[in-house]
């Protein structure tokens, strides 16, 4: 089964926030950090990955990333701060070369579908564990 992110990237001075969804997260970070995606990301200079959920259904992923894109910045940011509390560029971590297990199963930090009805509550321990 693929798995689908929602993620966010931000620039050294965090001023500016982007949102968006992929089902390759190192790839697309790669992309970002590379400057390979013309437009928004590469003229705000966005390469730092500071937040990301994993989904296994691709409509979960969109609506997600809907809901995030109407939020305020001050939500957003609370958010990227419950979990990632020093906005620290997750990529450097998660895409390292791993001695112990895959990078699908290091990604795999949410778990989807088993939420109890909680929703997309970060403090249900849906969002990733940072």
């Amino acid at each position: 089964m693929k798995t689908f992110f929602v993620y966010m990237m931000t620039n050294r001075s965090r001023v500016v926030l982007y949102i968006g969804i992929t089902s390759s997260l190192e790839r697309r970070v790669y992309q970002h950090q590379q400057g390979e995606i013309e437009g928004f990301t590469k003229r705000h200079n966005l390469n730092h990955l500071v937040f990301y959920e994993s989904y296994d259904d691709p409509r979960d992923a969109i609506a997600r990333e809907k809901q995030l894109k109407g939020w305020t910045r001050a939500k957003k940011n609370a958010l990227v701060e419950t979990l990632n509390p020093k906005w620290t560029d997750l990529s450097a971590t998660l895409f390292q070369p791993a001695r112990g297990p895959s990078p699908s199963a290091r990604l795999r930090m949410t778990a989807r579908g088993d939420d109890n009805g909680q929703g997309d509550d970060p403090a249900s321990g849906n969002a990733a564990a940072l």
